[in-house]
């Protein structure tokens, strides 16, 4: 354990930006762009060696959104119905996540979200990424 502390010591200069929680405005978005790249780098690839890392990164916005921001909780599909009831959209609203089909698949959870649209859900109503996770 003595060695692990010594090593993480050697690079905590350069990782603690990417792993500490983010206290101000600053950092917390800092950590959304690490994110959005550790998704678009690993996807739904649990083996990725780099998956445990996005799951950290993930968890620290979750702590600061959970001081900072208006919580929602639910599933994926909750809070995207939830989102979509709040800023007035219906499905004709929703062209990020593609055809008609695909949306009315999407809120009744016969289709899951797949990366490219969380990220572009993310950006639509100004959230992380993460809350579609």
């Amino acid at each position: 354990m003595i060695l692990e502390l010594e090593r993480v010591r050697n690079v905590w200069p350069e990782v603690k930006d990417l792993l500490s929680v983010p206290h101000s405005d600053k950092q917390y978005k800092k950590l959304l762009k690490a994110l959005d790249k550790l998704i678009d780098e690993i996807g739904n690839n649990e083996n990725h060696p780099l998956a445990p890392l996005m799951e950290t990164v993930g968890n620290l916005i979750e702590e600061y959104e959970k001081s900072n921001f208006e919580t929602i909780s639910g599933s994926p599909v909750e809070i995207l119905k939830y989102l979509m009831e709040e800023n007035g959209f219906t499905q004709k609203d929703m062209v990020e996540l593609g055809s008609q089909g695909v949306v009315s698949e999407i809120l009744n959870g016969k289709r899951e979200l797949n990366i490219r649209q969380i990220k572009a859900l993310g950006k639509k109503f100004k959230v992380s990424p993460a809350v579609f996770i």
